[in-house]
C-alpha cells in the first residue's frame, strides 16, 4: 500500500513541479546574414537637341554595374551601394554605405553614408529620371552623419545630422570631389552640419494614404574666407494607393545664402555630381506630381507593365531667372530580373534635356524646351 501512495505522490508531483525546458547550447551562436545583390545596365538616348544624335539615330552603351551588399549580426547591420559607371561620369562611386544597430522593431541607428530623410523616400519619381529635387540637391542624397529611424503601424519619424556631404577631400582647401553620385554644394563652397527631421503618417486600408513633412537645416562653408553661411529647405507630400493606382504630390522650397559673395552673383550656386559641375538658383519653389497605373501579368515573359507621368516644375524666386520644368511620360516592364524604363522626356531650361549645361538651373542663356527618348534596361540581381 506504502509503494501505491508513494507512486501516486510522484506522479502528482509531475504535474505541480514545472519541467525545466531545454535551452539552447550557448555555445551556438547566431551566424552572420550576408546578401550580395547588384544589377547590369545599358542604356539608349535619342536626343533631339543634339545634331551628331539625330544623325546617328541615337546612341547606346553601358549605363552602371551596381554592387549592394546587405549584412546582419545580431542586432548589428551593414549595407552599402557601390555604382561603377562610364568613365565619362568619373567611374566607380559610393551612392551610400553605412553600418547600423536594430535595437527592436521600432528603433534604428543608421551611422555612414546614408540616405538624407527629406520629402518622399526613397524618391517621387517613376521613371528614369528624377524629378527637378534630385538635380538641386533634395533628392535620393546620402550624407556622412547619424540617422535615427522610429517606425510604428502608422507613424515613422527619422532624425539625423550630417556632419558634411557625401564624399569629402580631407584637405583644408581641397573642393567637394565631383566622383560622386547625388548633387552636393561643391566648388570653394561645402555643406557642414547640417540637420534634418522627416515625419510621415498612414492611414487607410482600400484607400492608402501618406502624409509627410520634413525640414532641413544647415551650414555652408567658405573655403577661401573662412565664413559660414547657411541653407534650409522644407517639404510637404502625400501619397495615394488605390487598387492599382499611385499618385504622389510634393511641395519644396529652399534658399542658400552664401555668406561671402557679393550681391551680383550670390543668386546661384554650383553643384557638383558625375563628374561635372553647373549652377542653380539660391532660391525656389518645386511643385511635383506622379502618376502610375500597374498592370500586372501572368502569361509568358512579361510580368507588369506600369504606366506613368512624372511633372515637376522648379519656379526660381530670383528676379530675370526663367524657371525649368520636366515631363517625363512612359512605361516600365517587369520580366523576372529583367526591368525596362521607357521614358519620353521633355525638359525646358534643363541641364539633363537641353543644350545649356552649366546654367539652365540658374539664369538660363538657352531658355529652351528639348525633348530626350530613353530606354533603360537592366538585369537586376
Amino acid at each position: 500500500m506504502k509503494k501505491i501512495y508513494l507512486l501516486m505522490a510522484i506522479l502528482m508531483a509531475g504535474w505541480i513541479i514545472p519541467v525545466r525546458a531545454k535551452t539552447p547550447d550557448s555555445s551556438i551562436k547566431e551566424k552572420p546574414v550576408l546578401k550580395i545583390g547588384g544589377a547590369l545596365r545599358f542604356n539608349y538616348n535619342y536626343s533631339d537637341w543634339k545634331a551628331g544624335c539625330r544623325k546617328r539615330g541615337g546612341d547606346f552603351g553601358f549605363d552602371v554595374f551596381r554592387l549592394n551588399v546587405d549584412a546582419s549580426y545580431h542586432k548589428f547591420q551593414l549595407s552599402a551601394d557601390y555604382r561603377f559607371y562610364p568613365s565619362s561620369s568619373r567611374g566607380g562611386m559610393l551612392r551610400q554605405g553605412w553600418l547600423g544597430y536594430q535595437f527592436d522593431k521600432n528603433n534604428q541607428l543608421q551611422m555612414g553614408l546614408t540616405t538624407v530623410p527629406f520629402g518622399i523616400l526613397p524618391y517621387t519619381s517613376n521613371s528614369y529620371f528624377f524629378n527637378l529635387q534630385y538635380y538641386v540637391g533634395l533628392e535620393d542624397d546620402a550624407d556622412m552623419g547619424l540617422k535615427y529611424i522610429f517606425r510604428s503601424r502608422q507613424w515613422e519619424v527619422q532624425a539625423a545630422f550630417f556632419k558634411n556631404s557625401g564624399l569629402t577631400d580631407f584637405g583644408d582647401k581641397s573642393e567637394l570631389t565631383t566622383d560622386r553620385y547625388s548633387y552636393d554644394i561643391a566648388g570653394r563652397h561645402k555643406e557642414v552640419n547640417q540637420g534634418n527631421i522627416h515625419a510621415t503618417y498612414q492611414w487607410g486600408n482600400k484607400w492608402k494614404h501618406q502624409a509627410g513633412a520634413s525640414v532641413l537645416v544647415g551650414g555652408v562653408y567658405h573655403l577661401d574666407s573662412g565664413a559660414m553661411g547657411y541653407r534650409w529647405a522644407t517639404a510637404l507630400h502625400y501619397v495615394l494607393d488605390y487598387k492599382r493606382w499611385n499618385f504622389k504630390a510634393q511641395y519644396t522650397t529652399y534658399d542658400i545664402h552664401l555668406a561671402d559673395e557679393s550681391m551680383d552673383t550670390h543668386h546661384q550656386i554650383t553643384l557638383a555630381a558625375f563628374g561635372a559641375t553647373y549652377q542653380v538658383t539660391s532660391k525656389a519653389d518645386i511643385y511635383s506630381m506622379a502618376l502610375a497605373y500597374h498592370i500586372p501579368f501572368r502569361k509568358g515573359f512579361l510580368d507588369e507593365i506600369c504606366l506613368y507621368n512624372d511633372f515637376s516644375l522648379l519656379h526660381k524666386r530670383v528676379g530675370g531667372y526663367s524657371d525649368s520644368f520636366q515631363n517625363v511620360t512612359g512605361c516600365s516592364l517587369v520580366m523576372g530580373p529583367v526591368f525596362v524604363y521607357v521614358d519620353y522626356a521633355i525638359g525646358h531650361n534643363h541641364a539633363w534635356i537641353g543644350n545649356d549645361w552649366n546654367n539652365a538651373f540658374a539664369q538660363s542663356s538657352d531658355n529652351a524646351t528639348n525633348v530626350r527618348i530613353n530606354i533603360n534596361m537592366g538585369y537586376y540581381f
